[in-house]
């Protein structure tokens, strides 16, 4: 039996797929689409973790002179035989990643782009031996070589004077690579240089990308679509696809049949169902999409054990801190908003298709919000699954994973505002503490009517009752000395919460059911029922806790309703 191909978790180099033996999703005829309808500068904008940097490795490896044609063997693009004869490694390529460009200052960031293109210019140190160059040019390409520039300006036309240099040895023009070019963009708005990283950014992009007879054409890829004003400017040659066009959707992360093959190959065909509830409902112009870092590391995960729980590998990937910052400060109509998103309601919002993150800080608040939804789309925590009319885009969550995201903000939320009130969430915990349901009834009906908007939709009911149980869950571990304890998430959400107070010896368990049409009292008999028939209060007792309060917790839009019963340990019995 053959041996099965490794999945590719973290691989970015496109030559490992088939030196290391990896299963590779074929993407190759996006060769064939760039060859056909390129434009002299190409940006491509797509979520993170979505195949980006893996697509422009795949370019560079196609490209660039020197390549080895078996790499592509087998593949789609291999079909393709008038391109592959007339561009398989033809160019000189420049392949440049900007996600290292960073720092807390300025300084530091410039310091790391000038590291980051003497790292590509070392590549070139053939060319130090170039009869086609003369001796002042070698001496610049070693400079460039060094990471020595004496003047802003050297490092502002690096790109453009290697493409000089590689022009006059080839007597080819250049194919330029700019990956993840937002990102010192990003790193610089959070830091407080932006004005001066938009400059660096701008002068280097136009000396390379404009008016340069030694350029056959750049591909730049990104998250956010910067406004052409803010670094674009003068590029009257940029071909932009985002996420709401239609061409190239299929290239940048899988499609469904992608990911049935995928399952397919590693015997998991059955795992597909809760594969496209967790990670599919992404809409990239015409064409669903799955998110493709989830499928792999979650398959990965069932090759190791096909009963392993659910995971947000992409949430878990990298923060995104410019989405935390701008949730952080959303406006009560947008909590409100988000709220129904979770609930499984849309949102219809226009928005702008190219951004300055100076923009979000807007002091117009119609402006800013409109900036928001478009980030958030932009960043894929949302999606769009309608045509857009007038420039209204209809916006859903995609899929489970992210709702977890902003289930995890509005938690946040609620809780600063529940803690806020001192008096009345101590009060909550005291009655918890003793055992008074009717008062920790009382003033959770309070809480849940100030600070949540849960609608009654289709969404399913474990994901309603896994929103209240979050909710409980961040009011109880709020009060700090408490051991508060939470089953381990599985398929369909939470199953209970164990709470000790060690000093007292005792403890809460607690149980969370959604009251479907408002059935207050069903809700709760299930929840006193399951308590006692799967036995949650045993870990109490190991523990030495003489006293155990049972709470049953029926929720249903924005109130509850509380069963209880008591259990106390005197001399080895309970009463």
């Amino acid at each position: 039996m053959e041996k099965k191909k490794k999945l590719p978790i973290g691989v970015e180099f496109f030559k490992n797929f088939k030196r290391d033996h990896f299963y590779y999703v074929d993407k190759t005829e996006f060769i064939r689409d760039l060859v056909d309808t390129r434009g002299s500068v190409n940006l491509f904008t797509r979520p993170r973790r979505f195949g980006k940097s893996l697509n422009m490795d795949m370019l560079k490896t196609f490209f660039e002179i020197g390549t080895d044609p078996a790499l592509f063997d087998g593949l789609k693009i291999a079909e393709e035989t008038e391109i592959c004869e007339r561009h398989m490694g033809k160019y000189p390529v420049i392949s440049i990643s900007l996600k290292d460009v960073a720092g807390t200052t300025f300084q530091t960031a410039y310091d790391m782009l000038g590291l980051e293109v003497s790292r590509e210019a070392r590549q070139f140190k053939f060319l130090l031996e170039s009869e086609k160059l003369l001796q002042f040019e070698k001496e610049q390409l070693l400079r460039l070589m060094k990471g020595e520039f004496e003047k802003e300006a050297d490092l502002h036309g690096s790109l453009r004077l290697l493409t000089e240099l590689l022009f006059e040895h080839y007597g080819i023009p250049v194919i330029v690579l700019i990956d993840e070019y937002d990102v010192p963009l990003d790193k610089a708005y959070q830091s407080g240089y932006y004005p001066d990283m938009v400059n660096l950014i701008r002068s280097l992009f136009s000396t390379v990308l404009k008016t340069n007879s030694n350029l056959h054409f750049a591909v730049i890829t990104g998250c956010l679509r910067i406004a052409k004003e803010s670094i674009f400017t003068g590029l009257n040659n940029l071909r932009v696809r985002t996420i709401s066009d239609i061409r190239f959707a299929e290239y940048f992360g899988f499609t469904a049949e992608e990911v049935k093959a995928l399952l397919d190959y590693y015997s998991l065909e059955e795992k597909f169902d809760i594969l496209k509830e967790w990670y599919d409902g992404y809409r990239f112009g015409e064409t669903d999409v799955y998110c493709p870092w989830d499928v792999i590391n979650q398959c990965d995960k069932f090759l190791e054990a096909k009963g392993a729980p659910m995971e947000a590998h992409w949430e878990n990937s990298s923060s995104n801190a410019i989405i935390r910052d701008i949730l952080k400060t959303a406006t009560q109509t947008a909590k409100d908003q988000i709220e129904a998103l979770i609930s499984g309601e849309a949102a219809e919002k226009v928005l702008i298709p190219e951004l300055t993150y100076p923009d979000l800080d807007s002091e117009d608040e119609e402006e800013r919000q409109t900036y928001l939804w478009s980030v958030l789309y932009a960043a894929g925590y949302l999606t769009d699954v309608g045509k857009p009319e007038n420039g209204v885009h209809k916006l859903v969550i995609p899929n489970r994973e992210v709702r977890g995201i902003y289930e995890k903000r509005i938690r946040s939320w609620f809780k600063q505002r529940v803690l806020s009130d001192t008096g009345r969430w101590k009060r909550f915990c005291k009655a918890m503490k003793s055992g008074d349901a009717a008062e920790a009834e009382h003033l959770l009906n309070e809480f849940m009517s100030d600070s949540i908007s849960i609608r009654d939709t289709c969404v399913k009911k474990e994901m309603k009752e896994n929103y209240y149980h979050g909710m409980l869950l961040g009011l109880l571990r709020a009060e700090g000395s408490w051991i508060v304890r939470s089953n381990a998430e599985s398929g369909v959400g939470y199953t209970d919460i164990i709470l000790e107070i060690p000093p007292e010896k005792a403890g809460c368990v607690i149980e969370v059911k959604y009251a479907e049409n408002g059935q207050y009292e069903q809700s709760c008999a299930r929840a006193m029922k399951q308590i006692e028939e799967d036995g949650y209060a045993g870990r109490l007792r190991q523990d030495g806790m003489r006293i155990i309060h049972k709470y049953g917790i029926a929720c249903y839009k924005k109130s509850c309703k509380i069963s209880y019963c008591r259990e106390e340990y005197t001399h080895s019995r309970f009463i």
